[in-house]
C-alpha cells in the first residue's frame, strides 16, 4: 500500500492526475472521468469540509463500523465495479478542471499534515482510525479509480 502521508509517493498520486484528460473513458465502470474525481474527492470531504455531508446516525454509524469499515481500511484492494454509498454516487457532469484540482489540493493538504495529524483522528462514518488505516483507505481509493482510468 502507498504511503500518502509521503512527499515522493503523495507526488506519484499527483502525476498520474496529471495524466488524466478530460476525454479520459473508464476500463470499467459507469462514471466519467469528471465525475470519478468528484467521487474521490467526496472521502476528502468527509475530512476537510465535513459540513457539505449528512452524518450517518447511530444505527447507520454502527453498521457502517461493524460491516463498511474492515473493507474500507484493510489494505485487500476494491474489486472492480464494487457498490458504492449513496454519499458517494456522482450522477450529473462535474467540471473536470476544477475537480482534478480539488484533488490535488487534498492529496497535498493530506501530506502535508502527515501521519500524527491522522493518528486516531474521528472518521465521519467509521469512528477514530489509526493513520494507517487512513492511509489505507485514501490509496486504496484512489488506486482503485486511477487504475479505473488507466492511469
Amino acid at each position: 500500500m502507498q504511503n500518502v502521508f509521503d512527499a515522493h509517493e503523495a507526488q506519484n498520486y499527483i502525476d498520474r492526475i496529471n495524466k488524466l484528460t478530460p476525454f479520459a473513458t473508464p476500463i470499467w465502470g459507469k462514471m466519467s472521468v469528471d465525475q470519478m474525481l468528484a467521487h474521490c474527492n467526496v472521502t476528502y470531504e468527509m475530512v476537510y469540509e465535513p459540513q457539505k455531508h449528512k452524518a450517518p446516525g447511530g444505527l447507520a454509524k454502527f453498521i457502517l463500523k461493524k460491516f463498511v469499515k474492515p473493507k474500507v481500511v484493510g489494505e485487500k484492494s476494491y474489486a472492480k465495479n464494487s457498490p458504492t454509498s449513496p454519499q458517494f454516487r456522482i450522477t450529473h457532469p462535474q467540471d473536470f478542471i476544477l475537480e482534478k484540482k480539488r484533488m490535488i489540493g487534498f492529496i497535498q493538504k493530506t501530506q502535508q499534515l502527515g501521519r500524527e495529524a491522522f493518528d486516531g483522528k474521528e472518521s465521519f462514518s467509521f469512528g477514530k482510525l489509526k493513520a494507517g488505516e487512513w492511509n489505507n483507505m485514501f490509496a486504496k481509493h484512489l488506486n482503485h479509480h486511477l487504475e479505473q482510468f488507466g492511469v
